[in-house]
C-alpha cells in the first residue's frame, strides 16, 4: 500500500517530524483558498509515484490567481498512467540545503537499513548509482533500534563525502538529526512498512529542519494489521490505486495471489514455484502466459471456482492450464471446483489439468465424468494447451 505524499506527511506529523504547511486541494477554487491561506506554495500532483517532478507535476504559485491555474493544469495531467485527484499546496520553503533520508528493508540482510546522504533532491537515483559511497548506511539492530551514537556516527559517514557549505554546524545537525532518525526509524516499524522515506530532507535558510517530501509503503502482507489506517485513507486510498492494473486490483479484492502477465494462456497452480514452473513450461512450448495465480495450500472448491472467474477476467485469455500438486490441496476438492465453475461460468476455451498429489486418484476420475480429461505430466499439459489454444485460433 503506497501512501500518497500528504498521507506520509500525516504519519511523519504524527511521529514527532517536522513538515511545512499545507492543504489538499480536489479543485482550482480550493488550491486558490489554500494560497491564500498560506502564502506563496509549491504545488504538488497527488499519485503514488516518484519522478513527479521531472514530469511537470510541481510547480510554484505565488498569488491565488496563480495557485488556481497551476491547480487546473495539473489537475488534469496523467502520470504514468495515474490521474491526478488531487494536489497538496504547501508553504513554500527557502531552501538552504537538501538531504535524503530513508529507511528501507535490507532483503539480503533481513533488517531495516538507515540511509543518508547529503546529496538529497531530485538526483539522488543518479547519485545512487555513480557515487554510492555519497550515500552512508547503518543497519541497527531491530529491537533496540538505531542508538544515538550510531546516528551520530552515520552522520558523520555522510558528512565526510558532503559538497559545498553546510547551513548548520556538526553539532546543530547531530542534534537534528538524532531524534529525527530515531523517529523515522521507529514509524517504519509500528507501520509494517518496507520504505519511509524522506527526500529532500530541507534544511531552510533559517535553519529549521522539514520534510519537505515523503513517501511510504507499506507491506501488502501486513495490511490486515492497519485497517484503521485503511479507512482514513478512504478516497485518496481508492485514487492510489488508480494507476494500477484493473485485473490486480480485483485480484486483491478476492483475496487472490494474482499478477497479470498479458499473455493468452490462464496459469493456476498451488505453491509459487509450483506456478513459476508452470510458466516456465507454457513458455517452453512457445506458449505466452496470462498471469500468474497461486490459489495456495489447503484451497477448497470454492477458491478454485474464484480463480478460475478470476483468470477469465481477462478478455486475452485463449485457453487455462490448472496444474495442482496435493499435498495439503486434495484433488477430489479441486475437481470439484473445476467442474462446478465450468458449468456455472460456462467456460467454452480449451482447459488441461494436470493432477498428482494427495487423491489424485479421486480426482482424476471426478474430471473423466465430466468429461474433462487430465494430463498425465506437466510437461504434457503444457503442450496440450498450447497446441488447443493454436487450434482455436486458426
Amino acid at each position: 500500500m503506497k501512501l500518497l505524499e500528504h498521507q506520509a506527511k500525516a504519519q511523519f506529523r504524527r511521529a514527532g517530524i517536522e513538515c511545512p504547511m499545507g492543504r489538499v486541494a480536489r479543485s482550482p477554487e480550493e488550491a486558490e483558498r489554500a494560497c491564500s491561506e498560506l502564502g506563496p506554495v509549491v504545488v504538488k500532483v497527488q499519485v503514488p509515484i516518484g519522478g513527479r517532478g521531472k514530469a511537470g507535476g510541481v510547480k510554484v504559485a505565488r498569488s491565488p490567481e496563480e495557485a488556481r491555474a497551476v491547480a487546473r493544469e495539473l489537475l488534469a495531467m496523467e502520470i504514468r498512467g495515474y490521474s491526478v485527484p488531487a494536489v497538496l499546496c504547501e508553504e513554500l520553503l527557502e531552501i538552504g540545503q537538501e538531504l535524503y533520508l530513508g529507511v528501507t528493508l535490507d532483503r539480503d540482510r533481513r533488517k531495516l537499513v538507515v540511509m543518508l546522504s547529503f546529496a538529497g533532491g531530485m538526483e539522488i537515483e543518479e547519485v545512487a548509482e555513480r557515487t554510492p559511497e555519497r550515500i552512508a548506511k547503518l543497519w541497527p539492530d531491530p529491537f533496540s533500534g538505531p542508538h544515538p551514537f550510531e546516528i551520530r556516527q552515520l552522520t558523520l559517514n555522510a558528512l565526510a563525502s558532503a559538497r559545498g557549505a553546510q547551513v548548520l554546524t556538526r553539532a546543530q545537525l547531530l542534534s537534528h538529526l538524532v531524534p529525527l532518525v530515531q523517529r523515522l526509524y521507529q514509524l517504519c516499524q509500528e507501520l509494517d512498512a518496507t520504505l519511509c522515506e524522506i527526500n529532500p530532507l530541507v534544511i531552510t535558510k533559517q535553519g529549521l529542519v522539514v520534510a519537505g517530501d515523503g513517501k511510504v509503503e507499506i507491506d501488502q502482507n501486513a495490511e490486515f494489521r492497519h485497517h484503521e489506517l485503511a479507512r482514513e485513507l478512504g478516497e485518496d486510498a481508492a485514487a492510489a490505486s488508480s494507476g494500477e492494473d484493473e485485473l490486480e486490483v480485483e485480484a486483491r479484492r478476492r483475496q487472490l495471489t494474482y499478477v497479470h502477465l498479458g499473455g493468452d494462456i490462464g496459469v493456476i497452480g498451488n505453491g509459487a514455484g509450483l506456478v513459476m514452473n508452470t510458466l516456465d513450461l507454457v513458455k517452453q512450448q512457445g506458449g505466452e502466459p496470462a498471469n500468474f495465480l497461486d490459489i495456495g495450500g489447503g484451497a477448497k472448491a470454492e477458491v478454485v471456482r474464484n480463480a478460475l472467474e478470476m483468470v477469465l477476467l481477462d478478455p486475452r485469455v485463449k485457453g487455462i492450464f490448472v496444474n495442482i500438486f496435493g499435498g495439503i490441496t486434495r484433488g477430489d476438492e479441486v475437481a470439484k471446483g473445476l467442474i462446478e465453475a465450468r458449468d456455472q461460468l460456462q467456460i467454452t476455451v480449451p482447459l488441461v489439468v494436470r493432477m498428482t498429489g494427495t487423491r489424485e486418484e479421486e480426482g482424476r476420475l471426478l474430471l473423466e465424468a465430466a468429461g474433462i480429461t487430465p494430463a498425465v505430466s506437466a510437461p504434457a499439459a503444457a503442450r496440450r494447451v498450447v497446441e488447443m489454444v493454436a487450434e482455436a485460433g486458426r
